[in-house]
């Protein structure tokens, strides 16, 4: 016998959604039969993938091509969920990025474009989403975070700082959220097969036996958000490792983490 979803015929919006992660909760909410909103900047990506869940699954996908980096981005993509007449009975703040190398070296427009993305449009779109779905008394906002949200990560200093920040965030939210009937959860992969090691530049970051789909990522997150929790480590490994932290002195988990994520010297690369 066949479960209907808790998604059918309800509205999410994605952030995010042209690659990895947000593609994959696309696809995956589409078959469930929800109405989708789906974001991210590239246009020709987006039609792309709304065509293919049209075709396959008949789903009702708008599409809003929008850069968070921009100040301007989540007020952009709300104002025309309202143009469009829509409620948004599940946002997915999903879009963001990382950028691996020494704090001090790195382009600091850069790493104020990834505390944008990561935090600044995650909690305006949280917001202005939020107050709708409380005069409802329902709704749901799932948050990507990440294993990094536990630790401090060298090299990846402001990276795991905001997702730090996104979990706890979305803990604090949800607890708020109980007397309104609103789920809030911070979905915190590990490593997963999707384009983020190249755009950080982690490439060489490799530990293909504990390297996640974007799919198994996705399952674990919305299996999470139904049983009402607010946060979730998807996969056995990343569970294990995050909780063994625990019983380890910070700072020697930081220099472990040091010694992973510390870029390859030049005469190394080459």
């Amino acid at each position: 016998m066949e479960v209907m979803s808790e998604w059918k015929n309800k509205t999410a919006l994605i952030t995010g959604a042209s690659y990895g992660i947000g593609e994959a909760f696309a696809k995956r909410l589409a078959a469930d039969g929800a109405q989708l909103i789906l974001t991210a900047r590239s246009q020709e990506r987006l039609e792309a993938l709304a065509a293919q869940l049209r075709s396959q699954y008949g789903a009702s996908v708008h599409i809003v091509c929008a850069d968070l980096a921009n100040a301007t981005g989540a007020r952009e993509i709300f104002e025309e969920v309202e143009r469009a007449n829509l409620s948004v009975d599940l946002l997915i703040n999903n879009a963001g990025f990382g950028a691996l190398g020494e704090f001090a070296e790195l382009s600091l427009p850069r790493q104020l474009e990834m505390i944008q993305v990561n935090i600044t449009a995650l909690v305006e779109l949280t917001h202005l989403c939020l107050q709708p779905m409380q005069a409802r008394r329902g709704g749901a906002i799932l948050n990507v975070a990440s294993t990094a949200a536990f630790q401090a990560v060298p090299y990846f200093a402001v990276y795991a700082a905001t997702k730090a920040f996104v979990l706890s965030f979305s803990e604090a939210l949800m607890e708020e959220g109980r007397s309104s009937g609103i789920r809030v959860l911070a979905l915190c992969p590990g490593s997963t097969a999707t384009n983020f090691q190249e755009v950080a530049g982690s490439q060489h970051i490799n530990a293909p036996r504990f390297t996640q789909t974007s799919e198994q990522v996705v399952e674990a997150g919305l299996a999470a958000l139904a049983q009402g929790r607010s946060f979730v480590i998807s996969g056995l490994t990343n569970k294990l490792q995050t909780q063994l932290e625990r019983f380890v002195p910070r700072a020697v988990v930081t220099k472990m983490a040091g010694k992973i994520f510390k870029p390859p010297s030049p005469e190394r690369a080459r």
